[in-house]
């Protein structure tokens, strides 16, 4: 566990405020003077991003929750580490089939400690740790979204409502299509695999390597943002030094159905003792009623990534699409077209 000191104003709502982190001595410094993050930084975490919501408006758990935390994770990883049967049935027609066994999973060992707190939740706004309601523009456009599974509808109900779903590629989302994961990448969030995360800095670039389809995230230090009609799905960062801490602003994300457009994140990377540093960050979009805002401590790591080969066997494109047409095949023998 990590243990941080930070100092709030409070004048106005912390969560508005740059995160303080008293200047550590100690850390690793670049020829320029500023904190040195290069290296890996293994953010895998037992902490939830959102709160479960038994805790209301609690944003620390006592040492009794901390444990049961603990023991219920190693509960599940035994249960989940137990060896398949060969001689199983298979499952029920429509049943579920489950997914990788416990060993392809890496969700951390323990939370983390921030302002002595053992955190119920990455997320620290709102109040009550969870994800702001959407407005009805922004839920319109989740609905109109590539769906990753299959709707709660029997048959190939898409031939009759005229949509397109599984078309072809093009109508995946983009991370079964293997070209971008958002809530690996921006802000940056823990996932159940693919945790390590990598810093390149130089004075004038910090480069951020995200192992979910090879992305890289480039930052440029003391620029301007570039004309909106440059919008990418990960947005254009620019940074400056706050102190210790790097404060980067990203805006211009490229507006698409399963991409929100008019968004702009702001990220503070601030050193932790130990070699650490804390990553919080503050999201403004016009598809939520609300802001919302995080933190986290992300420790230091000798380990290195791992390519994440996702189109080598890519099954889940290939085996939505297969599906889909023996469905339609199946439609039209019920009901004798041809079409």
């Amino acid at each position: 566990m990590k243990t941080i000191t930070v100092a709030l104003l409070i004048s106005i709502p912390a969560f508005l405020l740059p995160l303080q982190v008293n200047s550590q001595e100690d850390y690793p410094r670049a020829a320029s003077g500023k904190p040195d993050f290069n290296g890996h930084f293994d953010i895998s975490t037992l902490t939830p991003f959102e709160r479960p919501t038994s805790y209301g408006d609690r944003r620390a758990l006592n040492a009794e929750e901390v444990q049961a935390l603990r023991d219920r994770e190693m509960g599940i990883r035994a249960q989940d580490a137990v060896a398949s049967d060969p001689d199983r049935e298979a499952p029920e027609e429509g049943g579920n089939i489950g997914s990788y066994n416990d060993f392809w999973f890496d969700r951390g060992n323990d939370g983390f400690v921030i302002e002595g707190e053992y955190r119920t939740s990455i997320l620290t706004y709102p109040e009550n740790g969870r994800m702001p309601a959407r407005t009805r523009e922004g839920q319109a456009k989740a609905d109109a979204a590539p769906k990753f599974a299959w709707p709660e509808r029997d048959g190939a109900w898409w031939l009759e409502t005229g949509e397109q779903p599984y078309d072809g590629p093009e109508n995946q989302t983009l991370a079964v299509r293997c070209i971008y994961h958002q809530p690996a990448t921006i802000p940056i969030t823990p996932r159940v695999y693919n945790n390590l995360k990598t810093i390149v800095q130089t004075d004038e670039y910090l480069m951020l390597y995200i192992e979910w389809m090879h992305w890289a995230r480039i930052i440029r230090i003391d620029d301007e943002h570039n004309s909106d009609v440059l919008a990418t799905f990960d947005g254009d960062s620019i940074g400056w030094w706050d102190g210790d801490t790097l404060v980067v602003e990203t805006t211009n994300f490229m507006d698409q159905p399963y991409q929100p457009g008019n968004r702009k994140v702001i990220e503070r990377f601030s050193p932790e003792p130990g070699g650490g540093l804390i990553y919080a960050f503050e999201v403004e979009d016009e598809d939520y009623s609300d802001r919302y805002a995080g933190e986290m401590v992300w420790p230091r790591s000798d380990q290195i990534p791992y390519e994440y080969a996702c189109h080598e066997g890519n099954y889940a494109m290939s085996a939505t699409l297969r599906g889909a047409r023996v469905r339609e095949k199946e439609h039209r023998e019920q009901h004798g077209s041809e079409d």
